[in-house]
């Protein structure tokens, strides 16, 4: 079966390689480990498995072998326990050890039976960590592109792909499974005694002639000596993450941000380990015992042998939720390259200060998603803001008392107050105890734990909330006029609810418009959105961004203009309100983001009404319903009023090069990108964004100077937009065929 031509790009990517047979194509999804499975079993039970030698205790009785059978476990370990932070479930990962489904077996081999503690508890805390903050969601990444494709054939085809992608929810599933045994709480002392065992064994090896009598003592850890320092290094480093990445997920656990620090430190540590892990696989490789895995993706231990007491078939009975057949491992150097990225993602939330302004906060969860986390380093990102928020909190349910010190501090409408640039008195206004406010700060809190999601539940859910905040801003206007109405004449009084009715009213506003931009911008992330469909995306940005620029303008404004009337008598108020306003920083990067959008909107408008090209046609949808289709969400919730797709054809269907020439938005761009680096001199993260900006700009610039001094395009040129420069904003390219 052919693909016709001129559809969009297949999910799979160069169609010219796609299989034409239909069969084919659903074959490899259906046959997928996550998706269809068989209910072949090597062993029936565990105790069966046992009794015929699946996992002997010892490993093997010459002591060489014996280790080597040892660090084989603890890197196919590493592997299963990373296959399961990525989707795969509890049961066929890393609970597919024998070895841990029956504890008391490995109480004679010390080495062993701590190592494996150390896993139980570990998995235990992220278990923990993970259900308490709920990030674990189905990943919706791929059911979301089914827009894109007008294909029927590319419709069932997406549909698979996205039945068949992880499911982050099986994370947290135990199964029945062992996951705390008696004695896991001491899991630290007795890994701390192996370490110290094994940093003596070193000690002994290295130690000169004339030190080798004190040390006699010391049992080897295997039998041939000339190999002792290198086994000895290689269990030791092995040994040492485990302990410091448990340390790690404890000291995250702690209230108030008091483990951050001690974090930061066993991250390094983590860090170091890893990297030792590593300068041990040649070592291992030469003198494995057995023959060796060839394909580098297949190894799941550094040696390239396959471990002894691991069966990923053992519980495809006992756990109904997941496929019977055993899933594919990642190996070994991918297993500790994922671990790298965790911990570095886990520095970054330890690196962050815990008592930001709302702001700071909100920039920062926005901010580490920029790096993808996974499901475990998100977790703790939603647990950092939890405690960014019960830090804040002293009402009545949530005012405690740990260490003789007040949890809370302030409540949540002391938070608002301070993101709405209130004056320090107002946190304490009574308007507080109203339902409507107190509505408002449990949308805050459900905002801050949506914005810690993976990327597409996240847009999925900010299109849901959308409607919230709209209404709550409705909500709070009539309860506004009620309070007003009910309020004590006294000036002073009135005055002051006024001005707190006023700037709550213009903050609901512009988070409002923050989250609909927040949603549009999570589109091109997702690749959500086909190049004929750019037009009206940068238009919906652009109408978002003036939007918001006027309320936080406005916000600003309001909050000096208070300041002002409170530090100059009334004479030098009139004077002072006369002189040149100066544009807040905050504001001109807004500003800036205006420009971009509506360069990038005119100028696909100007190659659609003079070119013919990017034109939003085809067989099955039309450009209306496209518009319906990515923007219904924003429809229902009227954000803005005059926003339709009749508005978006009447704006964009005059606009031709000449028009464009005539404003050239990207140098406004490049410009205001230029004066700001002054104003973000102290803020890197700002100042990274003023240069994705101003190069965007720049190279926009020089294309659209391009297409308007060539007027017609020569059918040899090709005109492209990517994101190369910015993931939100696509940069123009003019190129010869």
């Amino acid at each position: 079966m052919l693909l016709a031509p001129g559809l969009p790009q297949p999910p799979w990517g160069d169609s010219s390689r796609a299989p034409h047979d239909p069969d084919a194509l659903l074959t490899p999804l259906i046959m997928d480990p996550k998706m269809d499975s068989g209910i072949v079993s090597t062993y029936y039970s565990v105790d069966e498995a046992i009794e015929n030698g699946a996992a002997p205790i010892p490993l093997n009785f010459d002591r060489t072998s014996d280790i080597q059978c040892v660090i084989d476990i603890m890197d196919h370990f590493l592997a299963c326990e990373a296959t399961w932070h990525k989707g795969g479930s509890l049961a066929q990962t890393v609970y597919s050890c024998i070895y841990l489904l029956r504890p008391e077996r490995t109480s004679s081999h010390a080495l062993l039976h701590s190592f494996c503690r150390v896993i139980r508890a570990t998995c235990s805390a992220l278990v923990s960590a993970v259900s308490d903050a709920r990030t674990n969601e189905v990943n919706f990444t791929s059911g979301l592109k089914i827009l894109r494709y007008q294909s029927l054939l590319l419709f069932f085809r997406s549909i698979l792909a996205w039945l068949s992608v992880r499911e982050e929810d099986l994370f947290t599933m135990a199964y029945g499974l062992p996951l705390k045994a008696n004695g896991d709480e001491k899991c630290l002392s007795m890994i701390h005694a192996v370490d110290e065992t094994l940093c003596r064994q070193l000690k002994a090896c290295s130690a000169p002639v004339s030190e080798k009598a004190v040390l006699e003592d010391i049992e080897p850890l295997q039998t041939h000596l000339d190999l002792e320092e290198d086994f000895c290094k290689a269990v030791l480093c092995r040994i040492r993450f485990r302990k410091h990445f448990y340390h790690v997920l404890t000291c995250l656990r702690k209230p108030q941000g008091r483990g951050l620090e001690l974090a930061k430190k066993h991250i390094i540590s983590c860090l170091s380990e890893l990297d030792s892990m590593l300068n041990t696989e040649e070592f291992l490789r030469h003198n494995s015992a057995c023959g060796t895995v060839k394909n580098e993706d297949e190894k799941t231990t550094a040696s390239g042998c396959q471990p002894v007491g691991f069966d990923s078939t053992l519980n495809s009975r006992s756990a109904a939720p997941t496929p019977p057949r055993a899933i594919k491992l990642l190996s070994w150097k991918k297993a500790v390259n994922y671990f790298q990225k965790l911990l570095h993602d886990l520095g970054v939330i330890c690196s962050y200060p815990l008592d930001p302004v709302f702001e700071g906060a909100m920039r920062f969860v926005v901010d580490i998603q920029k790096f993808q986390p996974d499901l475990v380093a998100r977790a703790h990102i939603q647990s950092y803001v939890m405690q960014w928020i019960l830090m804040r909190i002293a009402n009545e349910q949530l005012l405690l008392v740990q260490d003789g010190k007040l949890y809370g501090r302030e409540s949540l409408f002391a938070v608002i107050c301070k993101a709405a640039l209130l004056p320090e008195g107002a946190k304490n206004h009574d308007i507080q105890k109203n339902e409507s406010v107190q509505q408002l700060g449990q949308l805050l809190i459900t905002l801050f734990r949506v914005l810690c999601a993976n990327t597409a539940w996240q847009r999925r859910k900010l299109g849901k909330i959308l409607q919230d905040w709209r209404i709550i801003y409705v909500q709070l206007e009539l309860a506004f006029r009620k309070v007003f109405g009910e309020a004590a004449s006294t000036p002073v009084e009135q005055d002051l609810l006024l001005r707190v009715c006023k700037h709550i009213l213009i903050w609901v506003e512009e988070q409002t418009y923050w989250i609909a931009l927040r949603f549009l911008m999570l589109g091109f992330e997702l690749d959500l959105y086909s190049t004929d469909e750019y037009c009206m995306v940068y238009w919906y940005i652009y109408i978002y961004l003036i939007k918001l620029a006027e309320k936080t303008h406005l916000k600003i404004m309001l909050s000096n203009d208070s300041s002002r009337r409170k530090s100059k008598k009334k004479k030098d108020f009139v004077k002072d309100v006369g002189k040149d306003y100066q544009v807040p920083p905050v504001v001109q990067l807004i500003q800036c983001y205006i420009y971009v959008a509506q360069g990038l909107m005119m100028m696909l408008a100007s190659l659609r009404n003079e070119n013919k090209i990017f034109l939003c046609q085809g067989p099955f949808n039309s450009e209306h319903e496209r518009f319906v289709q990515h923007f219904e969400v924003l429809q229902k919730a009227c954000l803005p009023d005059h926003a339709s797709f009749f508005s978006f054809s009447e704006t964009v269907a005059n606009i031709r090069f000449s028009t464009v020439s005539m404003h050239n938005c990207f140098k406004d761009a490049q410009k205001i990108a230029k004066d700001l680096r002054g104003g973000f001199a102290n803020n890197p993260d700002r100042l990274a964004e003023l240069r994705r900006i101003e190069q965007v700009a720049e190279h926009n610039h020089v294309a659209l100077n391009l297409l308007c001094r060539l007027g017609s395009l020569e059918p040899s040129l090709k005109v492209s937009f990517d994101f190369i420069h910015h993931p939100h904003f696509a940069t123009a390219s003019v190129k010869r065929s």
